[in-house]
């Protein structure tokens, strides 16, 4: 985890060689003075030198006194759905506070992880947590599950703290369910959990595992618009979300192929190449092209790509402009625990 702890006093210097022990290679900044006996990074001005750290930081941890983290973040926060997460730790190391992203980001989770290591306590003011009741938004994020509307979830959130919202899903929902949710398949407002695109109550809040390897095919030069649309047509096929797409596979052939490395890009997923004999290893009935065969080492690359992380093809071979796309589902499964 890319964390960064700020302190701005000798005893707060102090404690942050503690927290520096818990979220391990961390790095510490401070002010010159504080900095010095402690080979911290040093700073002539923590908030000036702040936008750099904010962007890349996954966690931010001050020592010290709110005012000061807020006025140093307030200028690179955008929405709830961006950003780190930050605590802050008075200088004693009494409390714990998680000031931004307690939810998407694990701020909650970790203050109060922090505060058990430190001896601290965990103030926590997210209105779901104080209620003992279901928070979507962090469910989703410590189970990585992408939240298909960031406005959707605040309404389900606010209606979780005054009745009970339905949820369904394609696979088996535990019993009991969390407070604050009840099985239901209908309904004005509720959550569905799968990989499919749909809408069963008046409106739905999906959230969606990124279960679905894409494997991708396609000519030399194919540009990436190409390859977008032949992808979600494939997707579309089967009635898949686009944003369960959690890993895109191709032949090694491929590796600098512009307009398929702009395409993941886009997407902000790591492409994954494979080469012809590891292909041809995956097991299975493919649709085999002798064409390809020739060209590539092997007869089907995008069943294969799809299938060469295991799990169960369910969309076979799709061809548009010049691209083959497939896609396989991995193995995923609902966990409230």
């Amino acid at each position: 985890m890319r964390t960064h702890i700020f302190v701005f006093s000798e005893k707060g210097a102090r404690l942050a060689l503690r927290v520096r022990e818990y979220f391990k290679d961390s790095a510490v900044h401070s002010i010159e003075r504080p900095a010095a006996p402690y080979g911290f990074a040093a700073h002539r001005s923590v908030p000036v030198d702040m936008e750099p750290l904010f962007k890349e930081a996954e966690l931010l941890v001050f020592i010290g006194a709110c005012g000061i983290a807020v006025r140093s973040i307030a200028p690179y926060v955008k929405n709830k759905a961006a950003g780190p997460a930050v605590l802050v730790i008075d200088d004693a190391g009494t409390f714990v506070i998680p000031i931004l992203s307690g939810h998407i980001g694990g701020a909650n989770r970790m203050a109060r992880g922090l505060a058990g290591y430190l001896g601290a306590v965990p103030v926590i003011t997210t209105a779901t947590d104080i209620a003992g009741r279901f928070s979507v938004d962090a469910w989703a994020a410590e189970h990585a599950f992408v939240i298909s509307s960031m406005d959707a979830a605040k309404r389900v959130s606010a209606a979780i703290l005054e009745t009970d919202v339905p949820i369904t899903a394609e696979k088996p929902l535990s019993d009991p369910l969390p407070a604050g949710l009840a099985k239901a398949d209908s309904g004005t407002l509720g959550i569905y959990i799968g990989i499919r695109r749909r809408s069963p109550y008046g409106e739905t809040l999906r959230l969606v595992p990124r279960a679905v390897i894409l494997g991708i095919g396609c000519r030399r030069g194919v540009p990436e618009a190409a390859i977008r649309e032949t992808a979600a047509s494939a997707l579309d096929s089967a009635g898949l979300d686009f944003l369960s797409v959690g890993h895109i596979c191709s032949i090694d052939a491929k590796r600098d192929e512009a307009g398929l490395l702009s395409f993941c890009e886009s997407l902000g997923i790591a492409p994954e190449f494979y080469s012809a004999a590891e292909l041809a290893a995956v097991k299975g009935e493919f649709e085999e092209s002798e064409f390809v065969r020739t060209t590539v080492g092997v007869g089907n690359v995008c069943e294969r790509a799809a299938m060469v992380r295991g799990g169960t093809l369910i969309v076979p071979k799709y061809v548009a402009g010049g691209v083959t796309a497939a896609a396989s589902e991995a193995d995923w499964r609902i966990s409230f625990e």
